[in-house]
């Protein structure tokens, strides 16, 4: 892949909504259906997910190769992260956090959640 290609890839990943950008961070953890991803969504925003914004916007995902789409069974859709998804994710994250961490204290902030979730 040329750096180009890499540069404009990343470009598009970052143009994605927050929302979008939910939802690959919820399929971080692991493969899920939808009604698990809207649960999950609806614990993060604390209100109601409706399916016309969920949907779509995982279709969407689906579309740019972030997300892989497989049937469960005859109603039930399984939506599981890619390697171009995950790299989505860990942009996400390393842009963050170089914003964030300025000094030893939030670097030491950082250190502290992550040993929390380990």
């Amino acid at each position: 892949m040329s750096e180009a290609q890499t540069l404009t890839e990343t470009s598009t990943a970052r143009n994605l909504t927050a929302f979008q950008k939910n939802i690959l961070t919820i399929l971080s953890e692991e493969p899920m259906y939808g009604l698990a991803i809207k649960r999950e969504l609806e614990d993060y925003y604390g209100e109601e997910v409706n399916h016309g914004r969920l949907y779509p916007n995982l279709d969407t995902l689906v579309e740019k190769g972030y997300v892989e789409k497989s049937e469960l069974d005859k109603r039930t859709n399984q939506y599981e992260l890619t390697d171009e998804g995950l790299a989505v994710v860990v942009d996400l994250l390393q842009w963050t956090l170089s914003k964030f961490v300025t000094d030893e204290d939030r670097s030491e902030q950082i250190r502290d959640l992550v040993a929390d979730n380990e």
